[in-house]
């Protein structure tokens, strides 16, 4: 195998595990406003700093894979960045300007006591979480789908090219993923109130999630897919039916995990359904990003994979060791009056 496919493989392992970790977060996020609303004042700003307490030890090194992705993919593909980053700039933007917004609230929120500096900090984290959760789906049914890129590799269309129907239908998809993803994650690591609001709600969003899911990985399938992303989409969609029924029957361990597989082998489709091009273009097939024309030199690829078999076994070793420390439940009476 071709080091080059060898990395798009792992560039796509990097994604999946970014979307899985930072989806619950995000789902948390957006949650906040629903979950965390109390009886009186003391209770809605107690259940919110339980919601927030289950991802704040998490949250940071979940954006790592993230990083990571995008570092592999300007080292490993320099086209693919390129191109990518200049045409999906607007939209990239304002990623990242949500996740910086979202992430100065976690760390400022508690710095004061006034309600109003709490409210603001709280609608920080919502609009922060749901704005890359819409956004991340609609750029990636961009890039499978293709977009127009000519025969210097320059993307000439604009915002309006990316907001087309497919796309937003994508990005609908990872929103309501990572809603009930997020909740799940709520009902696992929580108890009391919080804990039976947050199964109730998964189950409503996971059958929006699952119906969204549904059409939008069949279109995918009918109009680019393979052998291999229709097993993947099968396996997505029966994770997530048995995600819902484990929630139903109060299995919140066995819930999160179909939501988990769901997220991971969806991913896969997308990336099955891409190769081997890493950006299609509309315009001419001749013009599209390939995993060979848009890829770095042998020896940087060779640098690459030592550098990753050395440090990513460091990095997985200590995150895992963080979900363990941080793996008791919380509930509103362990947050000091």
């Amino acid at each position: 195998m071709e080091l080059s496919t060898v990395w798009f493989i792992l560039i796509g392992v990097l994604w999946t595990g970014y979307f899985i970790l930072e989806g619950f977060d995000f789902g948390v996020g957006m949650l906040l406003p629903v979950l965390g609303r109390g009886r009186d004042a003391a209770d809605t700003e107690r259940r919110r700093r339980v919601m927030i307490n289950t991802i704040g030890p998490l949250w940071d090194g979940n954006e790592v894979w993230l990083i990571t992705a995008g570092g592999a993919t300007f080292a490993a593909f320099p086209h693919w960045y390129a191109t990518l980053f200049s045409g999906f700039y607007l939209p990239l933007l304002l990623i990242l300007v949500a996740l910086i917004v979202r992430n100065l609230a976690f760390e400022y929120r508690h710095k004061r006591e006034s309600a109003t500096w709490k409210a603001r900090w709280d609608l920080a984290i919502v609009v922060g979480s749901f704005v890359p959760a819409l956004l991340w789906g609609v750029a990636f049914t961009n890039i499978v789908r293709g977009v127009p890129i000519d025969a210097h590799k320059e993307f000439t269309g604009n915002l309006f090219t990316l907001l087309n129907p497919m796309g937003l239908l994508g990005g609908l998809v990872t929103l309501t993923l990572f809603l009930t993803h997020g909740a799940l994650f709520t009902a696992l690591k929580t108890d009391g109130e919080i804990r039976s609001a947050a199964r109730r709600l998964a189950t409503r969003t996971g059958i929006v999630a699952a119906v969204l899911a549904v059409v939008y990985l069949a279109v995918i399938g009918v109009q680019q897919g393979s052998a291999a992303s229709w097993v993947t989409t099968v396996i997505a969609a029966l994770a997530l039916v048995g995600a819902l029924v484990a929630n139903l029957r109060d299995s919140e361990g066995w819930a999160f995990t179909g939501t988990f597989v769901c997220i991971a082998f969806a991913v896969a489709t997308l990336f099955l359904a891409l190769f081997p091009d890493v950006m299609p273009s509309t315009l001419d097939p001749a013009w599209s990003l390939t995993t060979t024309n848009a890829s770095s030199t042998d020896y940087t690829l060779k640098i690459m994979t030592t550098v990753a078999l050395i440090f990513t076994p460091v990095v997985l070793l200590y995150q895992g060791w963080t979900y363990w420390v941080f793996r008791k439940r919380i509930a509103v009476h362990h947050i000091p009056i």
